[in-house]
């Protein structure tokens, strides 16, 4: 009998590990897994850098795991060196234009395949090589280019390979974490998702302060649901790790608990040996039913739709960094052209399709809204922006730490101090062409942070995003709650609180609360619509009741009537440092 209902827990057991490993070490590592979190699956690694495993050996591997009831997948990362040929690239991944590289590979593939009916690529499925033959090979081509195209003939020919000697044998790909860098390097899930049998997701955050990726804890939750869309139903599940997490074991169950969130089918646990007898598998067991319980519960994920286009850069992770301020995205790789969104929010990224001005115009036009970020704004200026908005970049920056919220109702609760100075870039707009909602207070001068602009019945919100996008986590919590008010009125409710706090919203009036700060704090969380009564605990069953109702809009000045907006209710929330809370909205 499964130990969890919504999702299976696997493991990887790489190469080192195996090439030293005998059958006791095995069984060693089945039983500390077994009296914390019993493996549904396991991965064994036939290749990595110099180890390679004899079959004999990894059979002797594959009848223990099946002795002890667990399914078993076979595993391949693809770091090679070939003698006489020392490439000079990252890591060791393969140079995929050397012939001798390509017949060394596909044999691993070979016999990967003839042993399993099923292996995973781990994330080194991707080259950076610059070597004179791939110069000579890319030609006048952009390394992206000649890239995406060089991995994706080497795609078909791995799935092809496993299936000329074993037609059951299903080819996965991992993806790794590092998504705004996959063209680069030759990842192009876009292609590489109908050639695979699937794909997987790396989901590992660890810390993320001392790592040279960007990976805001949000990023675990954001990047599978991101995956999910790109090739629906066949994201296997989230891959995380002990790395950099040592030292503070929440990292680690962080990863977990963002993973499942997002809807993860599998949880793949990193490493198999390095998690023998280690301290971080027992917290991770009640963690792990505690998710089960809530996931019994809730429904489809949810969230202000983010459009990244596959194939896109631009501003590093900063849907991940706004994650982190209580925002809930729902990311996707195509426009959604159904007609039924309501919002979207466009950054950078966004701004690589070549159309998306466009589009955007239809979108307001249907009455809709947006919040796009100043990198958007700057990357589309000259392909119609400026028929949008009066927004003019300066290149003159200010830095501030006191804002206003709505200036026609500015009183002691429309202003509001942040904890350390931001940087901004001064944008200059024409007043009342377009109207600043949210300012930065510098001196006896205020500069736009979040300015809105009418187009059609349409409203579109620009916010000035900070030079370092981790200092949005200095902004007050009431402008934060602004922001997420403004740009996704059809979620059901937002959050007022302080950065690293992350919401998870599902489609059935159920949601969840995560705390990364380092102390208590109440967080605000705000339910927008007359019929709400009151939040229910899922775990305790306490009813919590409104504690206010936010004013609604002052009529301004000779205008007909004041705008409309439904009833916020406000439900004052304790949340522990580190800890979750779930509830469900209940209607009257």
């Amino acid at each position: 009998m499964d130990r969890f209902r919504n999702f299976k827990i696997a493991s990887y057991a790489h190469a080192n590990f195996l090439s030293e490993a005998d059958a006791n070490d095995i069984q060693k590592g089945i039983d500390y897994f077994n009296r914390y979190v019993p493996l549904d699956k396991v991965y064994l690694e036939v290749h990595r850098g110099p180890f390679d495993i004899p079959r004999e050996k990894l059979r002797q591997f594959k009848d223990k795991f099946q002795e002890n009831g667990i399914k078993v997948a076979g595993g391949i990362t693809s770091t090679l060196s070939v003698e006489g040929m020392k490439k000079n690239s990252i890591f060791d991944v393969l140079c995929y234009s050397e012939p001798a590289y390509r017949k060394r590979y596909l044999e691993i593939v070979k016999y990967a395949a003839e042993e399993f009916d099923e292996i995973i690529l781990d994330d080194f499925f991707f080259t950076a090589c610059r070597c004179e033959r791939c110069i000579e090979k890319k030609g006048a081509k952009s390394w992206e280019e000649y890239r995406t195209a060089l991995m994706e003939e080497v795609a078909r020919e791995v799935t092809e390979q496993a299936a000329a000697v074993n037609p059951k044998c299903r080819v996965i790909i991992k993806y790794p974490n590092w998504y705004d860098s996959y063209q680069e390097t030759g990842y192009c899930p876009d292609r590489q998702k109908d050639i695979f049998a699937g794909i997987f997701t790396g989901t590992e955050t660890r810390n993320t302060v001392y790592d040279q990726q960007h990976l805001p804890r949000y990023l675990s939750y954001s990047l599978p649901r991101y995956l999910e869309r790109t090739a629906p139903g066949r994201n296997g599940g989230g891959w995380i790790d002990l790395g950099f997490s040592s030292g503070n074991l929440n990292y680690w169950v962080d990863q977990a608990c963002f993973t499942l969130l997002s809807g993860a089918r599998e949880l793949m646990l990193f490493n198999f040996s390095e998690l023998t007898g280690s301290p971080a598998l027992p917290p991770l067991a009640p963690v792990l039913e505690r998710m089960d319980n809530f996931l019994d519960q809730a429904g489809v994920p949810e969230g202000l739709l983010a459009y990244e286009p596959l194939r896109s850069v631009g501003e590093d992770f900063i849907m991940q960094y706004m994650g982190m301020l209580g925002i809930p995205f729902e990311p996707v790789p195509e426009w959604e052209a159904d007609g039924r969104t309501e919002s979207i929010f466009l950054d950078e990224r966004a701004a690589c399709d070549p159309d998306v001005v466009e589009k955007l115009k239809k979108h307001l036009l249907l009455g809709k809204k947006a919040l796009i970020t100043t990198g958007f704004l700057r990357a589309a200026y000259d392909r119609g922006m400026k028929d949008l908005t009066s927004i003019r970049f300066t290149n003159r920056r200010v830095s501030g730490r006191e804002y206003w919220i709505d200036s026609y109702t500015l009183n002691r609760k429309s202003h509001h101090t942040g904890d350390e100075p931001v940087s901004l870039e001064v944008l200059e707009y024409r007043t009342n062409a377009t109207w600043c909602e949210a300012a930065m207070v510098a001196g006896e001068c205020n500069f736009p942070l979040l300015l809105s602009d009418c187009y059609g019945d349409g409203c579109m919100y620009t916010l000035n995003v900070p030079d370092n996008f981790s200092d949005l986590y200095f902004l007050p919590p009431e402008v934060t709650g602004y922001i997420a008010k403004s740009a996704a009125p059809e979620l059901p409710l937002y959050m007022e609180s302080k950065a690293k706090h992350s919401m998870f919203l599902y489609d059935n009036n159920v949601f969840g609360v995560v705390s990364l700060r380092p102390y208590p704090e109440d967080v605000k969380l705000v339910t927008k619509g007359e019929g709400v009564r009151a939040l229910q605990d899922i775990d305790t069953g306490e009813i919590i009741e409104p504690s206010a109702i936010k004013p609604g809009p002052v009529r301004r000045f000779d205008v007909v009537e004041a705008a409309k907006e439904p009833v916020r209710k406000v439900f004052d929330v304790p949340v522990e440092n580190g800890a979750y809370r779930f509830f469900k909205i209940l209607m009257e």
